[in-house]
């Protein structure tokens, strides 16, 4: 599964007076079970960019290519829909039916299955996202907590088998349990299927360091830098384009100037454990 996007722009109003470029000239390819974050300030163009990616929104020039499938094929658009799931921001809001396995159930019913392969997928992405089947497949989704809610959203998804699963702001209003929770679910998910990818949009640099392995950086819609995640939070200047780094990066570049002679090329809190811990103990031992 491979999606591309070659000279892509998006221009809302085009041809009108006020029209505006979304997207300028954007040259991405996204392949097999990567997992990828995708940052940048608001009206950088991210949401443009993952609606482009299933084909809910068609490039206004440029080819978006999604498993060999252009999405202005009008004939196969929807057969390429199928292959790239959309979590929006707040997913809870869009639940509507009145038990969870037959909210979950609607995207394999409208894909044309059978019941017994519907129920069976239903089963499984429950089981997938933390869910027991049998202990919650017929309670009503307005009946559980926020978090789990999160949870029946993405299990509606995946129920559809997609190749590509974009998470926009998916932990978005949830306490720390929850965030961690759900993205330990997400982690279990990618771990246990050898062709997912995953593209998480978020605003905590602290879950994009924690998770992904390479970043896309949105700036005025272009992309500003595309790397691994160690080379975007140690190498790009972020904050260039007001784009905050991590938490445990800006501490340990203060420490550093402080007069500690550590690393400062850290963006997750277990590295920085782990090279406080030498240092510290190298110090003791002067």
């Amino acid at each position: 599964m491979k999606i591309e996007l070659k000279n892509v722009d998006y221009i809302y109003d085009q041809g009108l007076v006020d029209e505006v470029y979304a997207l300028k000239n954007i040259n991405l390819e996204i392949g097999d079970h990567e997992i990828i974050g995708l940052i940048g300030q608001t009206g950088s163009g991210k949401s443009t960019l993952v609606q482009l990616l299933n084909g809910l929104l068609l490039p206004s020039k440029g080819d978006v290519i999604i498993d060999g499938i252009n999405s202005k094929d009008k004939e196969k658009r929807r057969e390429a829909r199928f292959k790239v799931g959309l979590v929006f921001q707040y997913p809870e809001n869009q639940l509507f039916e009145e038990t969870i396995a037959k909210d979950i159930g609607f995207g394999p019913k409208n894909m044309g299955l059978e019941q017994a392969e519907i129920q069976k997928r239903v089963r499984e992405s429950m089981e997938a996202v933390g869910l027991s089947y049998d202990e919650y497949k017929d309670v009503s989704p307005f009946e559980i907590s926020g978090g789990q809610q999160r949870r029946v959203a993405v299990a509606g998804i995946i129920s559809m088998n997609p190749k590509v699963l974009v998470l926009d702001e998916l932990t978005a209003g949830l306490d720390p349990k929850g965030r961690d929770e759900i993205f330990s679910e997400i982690m279990n998910l990618y771990k246990n299927n050898p062709e997912l990818t995953i593209v998480l949009v978020s605003h905590s640099m602290e879950d994009v360091a924690k998770y992904v392995e390479r970043v896309i950086v949105m700036n005025k819609g272009e992309v500003f830098s595309d790397g691994t995640t160690y080379d975007t939070f140690t190498e790009k200047d972020l904050e260039s384009i007001s784009l905050d780094i991590p938490q445990i990066t800006k501490f340990m570049k203060k420490y550093k100037k402080a007069g500690n002679p550590v690393r400062d090329d850290i963006y997750t809190v277990k590295d920085a454990v782990k090279e406080l811990k030498m240092y510290l103990g190298a110090r003791e031992n002067e």
